[in-house]
């Protein structure tokens, strides 16, 4: 299967069940998506390419271990979190938003693929109080915001990988201490130039 194969040529380290996982998610969010607007409608046929791969190049910064706790803040139709959290069976993910639809949408896939590291929540993050060892995030708002009410639901020393479209340079708000990775230089894949991922301290 070629999309099987294009996730396979970049994240060789993936077992076989992990890539047809992966793959079926992307037919679940096709199908969430013709019920309610989860991704752009533009995007839902290069949705492994624009969107899935993104989120699964956080795992090669992101170094996800098996004791830790990471929350999705506006997981939205389950990016970056399923993502994640089909890579790294290990470590619990919390998929966070606060739309109740995307969130059944959110829940009935997490179901469909068995994914037993995976609990979702929906709530605003202002209103969160738990503690995670790292956060992450999709371009869910202005980064400056984003920052404001993650932080708080950060234990100490924990950190942010936040995924983004557009030159970072834009951005305001940002701590004295973070690293920036291209996509693309992770990936290999050229088209994905425009994102980025900030990791935040």
């Amino acid at each position: 299967m070629a999309d099987e194969s294009l996730i396979a040529k970049i994240f060789p380290q993936l077992e076989e069940s992990q890539l047809h996982q992966l793959v079926k998610y992307s037919k679940l969010l096709g199908e969430w998506n013709e019920k309610i607007n989860l991704i752009s409608r533009k995007d839902i046929q290069n949705v492994i390419s624009r969107h899935i791969i993104p989120s699964l190049s956080i795992s090669m910064v992101g170094n996800f271990t098996k004791s830790e706790d990471v929350l999705d803040i506006g997981t939205g139709g389950g990016l970056p979190g399923i993502p994640l959290a089909i890579v790294c069976r290990e470590t619990s993910f919390t998929l966070m938003d606060s739309v109740g639809k995307k969130i059944m949408a959110v829940n009935d896939m997490v179901k469909r693929l068995n994914l037993q590291n995976v609990k979702t929540v929906n709530i605003r993050a202002e209103d969160f109080s738990d503690k995670f060892d790292k956060i992450v995030g999709r371009a869910v708002a202005n980064l400056a915001d984003f920052l404001k009410y993650s932080k708080k639901l950060l234990k100490p020393n924990g950190k942010i990988f936040y995924l983004k479209g557009g030159d970072r340079t834009n951005d305001f708000g940002l701590p004295k201490v973070w690293n920036f990775y291209n996509v693309a230089a992770i990936t290999g894949v050229r088209e994905l130039e425009d994102k980025v991922i900030l990791e935040i301290f």
